[in-house]
């Protein structure tokens, strides 16, 4: 479901329960493009669930094939280039 961002700044964040009565997910469009969505905190919940399971599995995975270090001092450098290249 979309909605426009006026419509929720005239009518509050009550208008998401309406919403949601509808729908599980409530699309924010702003000036023509859909921008943001809003789900409410079970649904949140789910989905984070969902993210560090897989995060948990991958980490596995690396594990189980050797990508890893136990040299703090490898692992601080490889984090700093990360950082670097943002």
């Amino acid at each position: 479901m979309v909605v426009m961002a006026n419509e929720v700044k005239t009518k509050g964040v009550s208008l998401f329960d309406k919403l949601f009565e509808k729908a599980e997910e409530v699309i924010i469009n702003v000036r023509g493009k859909n921008k943001y969505v809003v789900i409410d905190m079970e649904r949140y919940k789910e989905l984070r669930a969902m993210e560090l399971d897989k995060a948990y599995t991958q980490a596995m995975a690396d594990i189980a094939a050797g990508r890893y270090t136990t040299d703090v001092d490898a692992h601080l450098r490889e984090i700093h280039e990360l950082v670097n290249e943002l």
